[in-house]
């Protein structure tokens, strides 16, 4: 395994918007990824298996809740701090950034916002821990983009209700401990519900042949007349606007680390264009080359800034779910963007596992897909930009 070599890129000097706190807890979380994460993730993605070592670890630097208040065993962090945990961990692999982000934005911050007093303290300390690990319901087979016309659904059935139905396409469902799960109810209202592993009925096969987030556990949420108490209901919101709210806290994760990717990519791409000898000279003096680095650095300071103004409007309670999605959709493109002029820039060991470019370029495939497609983020944009519903 190559030594961890990345050096972060800061050409607009963005570390001066940033407070003490913020660059510690940055640097704690960049440290950790190249410790724990940089000499194992190649072979994990080459084996197609999330490395469960590392669950600890994630806790250890907060990544799990970093923004849950500290009574339920979060780290009570602000929303920037979260964004550069997120940009981190995904400077080593998309995958595990998955499992993060799907703990903190899509169980933990359900729980915390709409769960009862009883649900918070018995699930957030352990899933802040590690010791529980969560998943999200959301994502049906027939049903992804719109995620209203979901057919799972539950009936009442006295002190539990009967859960029937199925979701594809989840991160850590197959060896999550808990899954918040979108439902209707009898009179096709969406609800939340905490469906326990062990639960009689639930099963999580896990999806297999992916060619794309191969270091992430993904399977299936199955329910065949699971029996649910009714104190497993969140009562705090319903309706369709209950995980759309988790969505726009994910997303914003994924503003944020996408950026580290791109980063990534783009410091592989700079060192091995001083390294690389041909014609006489190292190829970052020649002209085509110059022109798609300096691009790059351009792309990285613009995504750094807009998710850095995003971040302060979050933490002022101002971020609107539009300009979430105008983040998550940018910073993405142009990651998967750099990855691939990155790649270019290696020739052919830019395909080999002995360079992250091809790793984070797959993984960005899945990225600018789930959590709100690359199309359909643009149509947000648009309907907030004109007030006209593209959508149907």
């Amino acid at each position: 395994m190559k030594p961890d070599l990345f050096e972060a890129p800061d050409y607009y000097n963005l570390d001066d918007l940033l407070t003490e706190e913020h660059i510690m807890i940055r640097d704690a979380a960049r440290a950790w990824v190249k410790r724990d994460v940089s000499p194992i993730i190649e072979q994990a993605a080459q084996d197609a298996k999330f490395p469960k070592s590392i669950i600890p670890g994630l806790a250890s630097i907060g990544a799990f809740g970093p923004y849950i208040s500290e009574e339920y065993g979060g780290a009570g962090l602000d929303q920037i701090s979260y964004g550069l945990i997120m940009q981190e961990i995904e400077r080593g692999d998309s995958g595990v950034r998955s499992t993060a982000s799907v703990q903190s934005s899509l169980v933990m911050y359900p729980i915390w916002k709409y769960g009862t007093e009883e649900q918070k303290q018995k699930f957030l300390p352990k899933l802040a821990s590690g010791e529980f690990m969560g998943s999200f319901g959301l994502t049906e087979p027939d049903h992804g983009s719109n995620p209203s016309g979901m057919v799972t659904r539950f009936k009442d059935a006295g002190d539990h209700v009967i859960l029937n139905g199925a979701k594809l396409w989840i991160s850590n469902s197959p060896f999550c401990d808990v899954a918040v799960v979108w439902a209707k109810d009898e009179n096709d209202r969406i609800h939340g519900l905490l469906v326990e592993r062990g639960m009689e009925g639930f099963t999580t096969p896990e999806t297999h042949n992916k060619w794309s987030l191969r270091a992430s556990a993904t399977g299936e949420l199955i329910f065949q007349d699971v029996k649910v108490p009714k104190s497993n209901i969140l009562p705090g919101r319903s309706g369709l606007g209950a995980p759309l709210s988790c969505l726009d806290s994910a997303r914003f994760g994924i503003a944020w680390g996408a950026i580290g990717a791109a980063m990534d990519c783009y410091d592989t791409a700079l060192r091995y264009s001083k390294e690389r000898i041909q014609f006489g000279k190292p190829i970052a003096g020649f002209q085509l080359q110059q022109k798609k680095l300096a691009e790059m650095i351009t792309e990285i300071t613009k995504a750094q800034l807009l998710a850095w103004r995003l971040g302060v409007l979050r933490e002022q309670g101002k971020a609107t779910s539009a300009q979430i999605s105008m983040a998550k959709r940018n910073n993405v493109e142009i990651a998967i963007n750099i990855a691939r002029e990155a790649r270019q820039m290696l020739g052919g060991m830019g395909i080999t596992g002995e360079y992250s470019i091809m790793r984070h370029s797959m993984n960005l495939e899945s990225v600018i897909t789930y959590e709100g497609t690359h199309d359909i983020h643009l149509l947000i944009t648009g309907l907030d930009i004109t007030g006209e519903n593209a959508f149907s």
